[in-house]
């Protein structure tokens, strides 16, 4: 990564301006090693744009300073008697285009970068989706792992009792994200209720019966695999048959590989912070409700799966993206930084035409380099993985309006958005004749910018 602890930036920028607006943000954010890495991601592939709209580069620094960054202690008590605490944040970046939207991560690697990194992706993410959403992140360092229910519970509860006074379905919608799930969305719902009296659509990724949206668990993983099949269709190809490699074995990968196997193709790997299981005839729908019952239900490890066939092996360890094997697309759908500059490399040797990230920035900036430098198609999280936070945009449409409305209608509308994400993006590369990843910041960039003029200097 280029920027540093200290503030110094890497030296590949071509425009000098952005260059000096880098070094400012690194700068005033010291140590953010994850929120410097999003950052010069963003900037240097919106330098095309900035050279022909100098008027802009104000405008781009501002957006990497957050409206308002809040953390705060979140006290709880454990089943055997003792007083714990966690840090808490919310970060809410920007909200020229409506309310701040982003989910809530609970995970010992939660950090105020990791918030502030989340969170200014989620701007561009938003913009892209062309739903009225702002961009926000927030979640605390508790570990929900090993942690009874009650105790999850009682966390939740004490976590809503501080963030409850920063949001609001016209303010902040905050929805679920890595240790949130479903279940942990009920109880923070049911704690906001609690303390405001009020049933209003102010988190999403709710329960089917108090206000959720079908197809919302499956939604980031089924517009993943939608907006790849965008991109194949740029070159008049199909899914069908391709060999898929796909990182984590949670909702996104495994909704991702549910799609993948409905249309044809095969998936070869899944995997979780311990290894990867490998399948090389691809995995089958049987196989994948096995790992979803032993990583989802039991929230157990990818190791504990027994269902391997002859040909399927676990490896204890390693990524899968180091598999002696063949691939056509990967998709990147575990945590920020899983494929570094070696894994990128072994990924060219599997012969990877493809690499759509179903993760937030799981792609270190070196090996989105290597896969430039290989012709490989790279589509960055914020336009591929938009999926799940525009059917949460769909959600809080549906509690406006108090309605409900099928799967088939919101799984239509989610096609339609992917569709129109690859659009956006295709076009603003076309334009600025640059890559797919440089056309979805741009595309996403030149909407929050024009909102902000529009809006002052506020």
């Amino acid at each position: 990564m280029g920027g540093e602890a200290n503030g110094t930036a890497s030296g590949s920028f071509k425009h000098e301006g952005l260059q000096e607006a880098f070094e400012r943000v690194c700068a005033r954010n010291p140590g953010e090693t994850e929120f410097h890495q999003a950052v010069e991601e963003v900037f240097l592939t919106l330098e095309p744009c900035i050279q022909k709209h100098e008027e802009l580069l104000p405008i781009l620094e501002r957006i990497a300073e957050p409206e308002r960054q809040i953390m705060f202690r979140v006290p709880w008590m454990d089943d055997k008697g003792n007083h714990r605490f966690n840090r808490g944040f919310r970060v809410q970046c920007n909200s020229a285009l409506g309310p701040y939207k982003g989910g809530l991560r609970f995970s010992p690697k939660v950090s105020l970068s990791v918030i502030k990194f989340l969170a200014f992706e989620q701007v561009f993410k938003n913009s892209l989706t062309t739903l009225p959403m702002g961009g926000g992140k927030g979640g605390s360092d508790f570990d929900p792992k090993g942690k009874s229910l009650n105790e999850i519970m009682r966390f939740c509860q004490s976590f809503m009792t501080e963030l409850w006074k920063y949001i609001g379905p016209t303010e902040d919608v905050p929805a679920g994200d890595q240790g949130v799930s479903p279940r942990e969305i009920g109880w923070l719902y049911g704690q906001y209720k609690r303390l405001t009296n009020q049933s209003v659509g102010v988190l999403t990724g709710k329960g089917l019966s108090y206000g959720g949206s079908l197809i919302r668990p499956e939604a980031t993983g089924y517009g993943l695999v939608y907006f790849t099949l965008e991109v194949l269709k740029e070159t008049d190809d199909t899914i069908e048959g391709k060999r898929v490699a796909i990182s984590g074995s949670g909702n996104v990968a495994l909704f991702a590989a549910q799609k993948c196997l409905e249309l044809g193709a095969k998936v070869i790997t899944l995997s979780d912070s311990g290894g990867y299981v490998i399948e090389e005839d691809g995995f089958t729908a049987e196989q994948l409700k096995e790992i979803e019952d032993v990583k989802v239900g039991k929230r157990g490890k990818l190791a504990d799966f027994k269902g391997s066939s002859k040909s399927g092996k676990y490896v204890d360890g390693e990524k899968p993206w180091s598999a002696d094997t063949k691939f056509d697309i990967a998709l990147p759908c575990a945590t920020q930084n899983e494929i570094d500059k070696s894994d990128a490399e072994a990924l060219i040797k599997t012969g990877v035409k493809m690499v759509l990230e179903g993760a937030n920035m799981p792609t270190v900036t070196e090996s989105i380099s290597v896969f430039h430098k290989h012709d490989v198609i790279f589509a960055p999280g914020k336009a591929a993985n938009a999926g799940g936070v525009a059917v949460s945009g769909l959600e809080m449409a549906q509690n406006a309006q108090i309605v409900q409305w099928s799967d088939k209608e919101v799984d239509q509308k989610l096609k339609d958005i992917m569709i129109n994400i690859h659009k956006a993006c295709k076009d603003a590369a076309e334009e600025y004749k640059t890559n797919l990843q440089a056309g979805a910041n741009i595309a996403g960039f030149l909407k929050v910018a024009d909102a902000m003029m529009a809006q002052g200097l506020v």
